[in-house]
């Protein structure tokens, strides 16, 4: 099966509990959604230029970097057609540890009955994304403490829903739970204030390390 890779490159992982690691990211072309501060909407225009690769190819270059942290990302990893037969190779590998970001709007359940799941990264859109009615609640089924919810928030309101979503599904006891920053739309001091408020433990306000770095609209970092 022939994926369409738009990106491969090494970099650090700029979120989530490897924030700060090493990590071989794929990327792929792609995406259901629409999100209003979309940072990669390059990534799912139907012109997009891609490259062609197979299984085997891609399990081949994540190894030439000796890199062990894996993201496949996108786009929408998960409407990649062939993906579990990727996903049975890769997880073949003890030295690999990999991690898909995923929109929070496609199904998990066919992605973790397979041998040594990945780690998901699943988004829950929020209202200042416009597309928090694609969201697929069900997934809170699926994940585990291994996986991580994230909320990018951009107003006090996504903020108040984060809250109500993390609340009602108790994804404090189920999984791990970020809330970034939109960038450039809300001071992370009033996320702070807001967590403070309402006592949110077990809550990680998280830094996109990336676009600290490097330029925000930089690509292949």
């Amino acid at each position: 099966m022939d994926f369409k890779v738009v990106e491969k490159f090494v970099s650090i992982n700029g979120e989530g509990r490897l924030s700060g690691q090493l990590a071989i990211f794929i990327r792929f072309a792609g995406c259901n959604l629409d999100c209003s501060y979309c940072d990669t909407r390059w990534a799912n225009e139907e012109n997009v230029e891609y490259q062609l690769m197979n299984e085997q190819e891609i399990y081949e270059y994540i190894k030439s970097t000796k890199v062990k942290n894996v993201t496949l990302t996108g786009g929408e990893p998960l409407l990649q057609n062939g993906l579990i037969g990727l996903l049975d190779i890769l997880s073949k590998d003890d030295d690999l540890s990999v991690e898909i970001e995923t929109n929070g709007s496609v199904s998990l359940k066919e992605f973790i009955n397979i041998k040594n799941p990945p780690k998901f990264t699943m988004d829950y859109k929020l209202p200042l994304s416009n597309m928090e009615q694609k969201m697929l609640v069900d997934n809170f089924k699926y994940i585990t403490k291994n996986d991580t919810v994230k909320f990018v928030a951009g107003s006090t309101n996504d903020l108040e829903k984060a809250k109500y979503i993390i609340d009602k599904y108790d994804l404090v006891n189920k999984t791990n739970v970020y809330i970034s920053p939109i960038f450039s739309n809300i001071h992370m001091a009033d996320i702070v204030e807001f967590m403070q408020k309402h006592t949110m433990n077990g809550v990680t306000l998280q830094v996109q390390l990336h676009k600290i770095i490097w330029d925000p609209n930089e690509r292949g970092v």
